[in-house]
Order: structure tokens, then sequence, then C-alpha cells
């Protein structure tokens, strides 16, 4: 039996996809830039800087710096987010389900601290977690494993020992690098048949309330 779970956060604890898109659009306005969508969506999972360095022109990065840069478009992100955010479905059940089968949590993100916080504070569920991993706390974000296996150490745990919850490629191949004992994935960002087709996650479900009981999730 797994013993520990560690949690995306975009697209996985919120379905925040279109509200990231939304910032990038008045973000990548502001400087001029054009043919960024085609670029994100191939980035989905990544980290901050790397997802700068794939949209924005080389001057701007100069000119202004990755950190920077960063910290304009996440402010947009929460500005606009935070009237409409909620957990995707089923997720609060899942968390008192794990709480009560003594399974530790922890967030894995690629995402800044800032939003971490600002997720699991809006959404009402930050004392369901014991570690907050966040993109700014490790060197190498998403597919690289060390965000996962940060989160595992911080619970104590081996990966092996963990089950995952994902929704994009990249946090899967995470998991996968991580040696993480289960991966599911969840249908949010990606459609059910891509996840299916090009990821080797474990389980797939629409949302947390699509998914199968606990004792299946967390299955040697």
């Amino acid at each position: 039996m797994k013993r520990a779970a560690l949690f995306d956060m975009d697209g996985t604890l919120v379905d925040n996809t279109q509200a990231h898109i939304r910032a990038f659009e008045i973000f990548c306005a502001r400087y001029g830039v054009t043919g960024w969508k085609e670029k994100l969506s191939q980035a989905f999972g990544m980290g901050n800087d790397d997802i700068m360095r794939l949209i924005m022109p080389a001057e701007v990065l100069r000119e202004r710096g990755l950190a920077s840069l960063a910290e304009e478009k996440e402010a947009i992100y929460r500005e606009i987010y935070a009237p409409e955010i909620h957990p995707v479905e089923g997720l609060v059940a899942l968390l008192e389900s794990l709480r009560a089968a003594g399974v530790r949590c922890a967030v894995g993100s690629s995402g800044c601290r800032a939003n971490v916080d600002f997720v699991l504070e809006k959404c009402r569920i930050g004392e369901f977690f014991d570690a907050r991993i966040s993109g700014d706390r490790v060197t190498r974000c998403k597919p690289d494993p060390e965000i996962y296996l940060t989160a595992a150490a911080a619970l104590g745990m081996s990966p092996a020992d963990c089950v995952v919850f994902e929704d994009a490629k990249a946090g899967i191949e995470s998991a996968r690098r991580a040696g993480a004992g289960r991966v599911v994935a969840l249908a949010t960002t990606l459609p059910h048949e891509v996840l299916e087709r090009e990821t080797d996650a474990d389980v797939i479900g629409a949302t947390f309330a699509d998914l199968p009981g606990l004792d299946l999730l967390l299955a040697d």
C-alpha cells in the first residue's frame, strides 16, 4: 500500500489551464509577442524559466530578466483567476479520505511558491498538505524528476511508496523518472485519449470523482 500522495498543482488541484492562457494573452500583448499559443501548448507542466525562454524574444529576456517577467505574468494570473478558483471535482473528498487513512500528502509543482500558496489558500485545502515543493525551490523543473524526488523526501518517503497525481506529459515523465510507485493522470489539460496514447499513466480519469476507490489507488 502506498503511504504518501504527491500532487501536481496546475491542472490537477485546480483546472486552471485557461486562466494561465488568458494571463499569457494579456502578458504577451504588453510586449507585442505573437505566435505564443502554439509554443505554450508544448510547455504544459514546465517551469516558468523554460516557458519564458520558449515564448519571449531574446531581447526582452535580456532587458527584463527571467525572474521579473515570470513575476509579472504570475501576478496577472492570480488577479484574473482569484474570483473563479475552485478545486477540481472530487479533490477535497479524496484529500479527506487520504488523511483518514494516514496517507501524508505533498504538492510538487513547477509553479512558483506564491502560486502554490495562492491555490491552497483560496481553495482552503492547505491543511491537507505536509509539504509544498515549488519550482523555485529546485534547480530543475519537470520533466526532470527533482521536484518529485524532493517532495517524497520532504515526507520522509521513498518515491516508490508514493502515488503521484498529474495532468501533463512533462509531469508524468517527471514522476516516472523519480521512481513513483503509481501515476494517476487527470484529463483536465489533455484529452483522455492523448494521455492514454502518449503517456504511461497507470490510471486516467476526467476528475478525481472519476477515479477508482482509495484501495485501488494506493495498492502496490
